[in-house]
């Protein structure tokens, strides 16, 4: 339904964007994943016009965003993280306002509400106004505005940001039902609602596409490195670091020191284990190891390792 070519995004000379490619299909809900500046708001903002690329193209069905872009924007429905809600204004006058920019008047428009005020639970609030309402019931406003015109597809940047574990728990169930009749695509920072809300995830980095998949195969790609938690006493940093030296097969992700001891995280191949070989270390160099523990990739790990976070400065995301 949506095929994204060789999209790219400059600001001066920052490249935001950087020539990506991917396909997004009818009634799918599709996670969108990167670090702050990595270019998700970026090229979420193209999809739906609001900016226009340096390079590539996004093709809805058979017009593209640079020739039809208006006429991509009637199919889109779009929530952007800053909510654009007018505070003075009640429910239904909001509502109504939106419908009428896209020329949704009369019966058209009391019909489109009748929709939107089931679809999002409405019903207790419609007649309130927006400054009064819940975080909650505020992203519940925004997501009807966007679904007034009853779009094929969503663009959901952030939806869940600022929320409640009920409120989130609301908007996920929302989300999950309307995927069944739309296209979804939404960013989060959240990476466990994402993993419990979409059927597909895409991670950004540097303006990159690092990963594509269902959160199943992106975690089991990554089944081929085990993690080990050392939690050990008696030890000083620099003989931790010749560790490496010692037992080749591990790789030391990082040191924290936590008053007189020392926590480790490490990573080696499945099919070795490096434990026993860790332990004679330990009781060469007089450590006392007070934790052992291994376990596999998640997809939060999986996000870490494809995503670097170190670099600041992104124009925006």
């Amino acid at each position: 339904m949506i095929q994204i070519e060789n999209l790219s995004k400059n600001y001066g000379d920052v490249q935001a964007v950087d020539s990506i490619s991917f396909s997004l299909n009818e009634s799918e809900i599709v996670g969108f994943l990167g670090a702050n500046g990595a270019g998700k708001s970026t090229t979420l903002k193209m999809i739906t016009g609001y900016l226009s690329p340096s390079n590539g193209n996004v093709h809805v069905g058979d017009k593209n965003i640079i020739d039809n872009c208006i006429d991509i924007q009637k199919m889109i429905g779009y929530l952007p993280e800053l909510n654009p809600l007018y505070a003075e204004m009640k429910v239904h006058e909001y509502l109504k306002f939106h419908a009428s920019i896209r020329e949704i008047t009369g019966n058209k428009f009391n019909e489109a509400l009748k929709r939107v005020v089931k679809e999002c639970s409405l019903q207790g609030v419609v007649h309130r106004t927006i400054g009064n309402c819940s975080k909650g019931y505020k992203q519940r406003i925004g997501l009807a505005a966007a679904m007034i015109h009853d779009p094929k597809i969503l663009i959901l940047d952030e939806p869940v940001t600022g929320l409640d574990p009920n409120q989130i728990v609301e908007i996920r169930s929302l989300i999950k039902k309307l995927g069944r009749e739309k296209l979804v695509l939404m960013s989060s920072h959240i990476l466990q609602e994402i993993q419990a809300t979409v059927d597909r995830i895409i991670i950004i980095d540097k303006g990159k596409i690092v990963a594509d998949g269902t959160s199943e195969e992106l975690i089991s790609s990554a089944q081929g490195v085990k993690q080990l938690h050392l939690e050990i006493k008696n030890a000083e940093e620099g003989s931790i670091q010749d560790m490496k030296a010692t037992i080749p097969q591990v790789n030391i992700k990082s040191i924290k020191k936590d008053e007189n001891r020392f926590n480790i995280d490490l990573e080696y191949k499945s099919g070795t284990d490096p434990r026993e070989d860790i332990f004679k270390h330990a009781v060469s160099q007089s450590w006392v190891i007070t934790e052992m523990r291994v376990s596999e990739k998640n997809l939060e790990d999986i996000f870490r390792n494809l995503t670097n976070t170190s670099d600041e400065g992104a124009p925006n995301e």
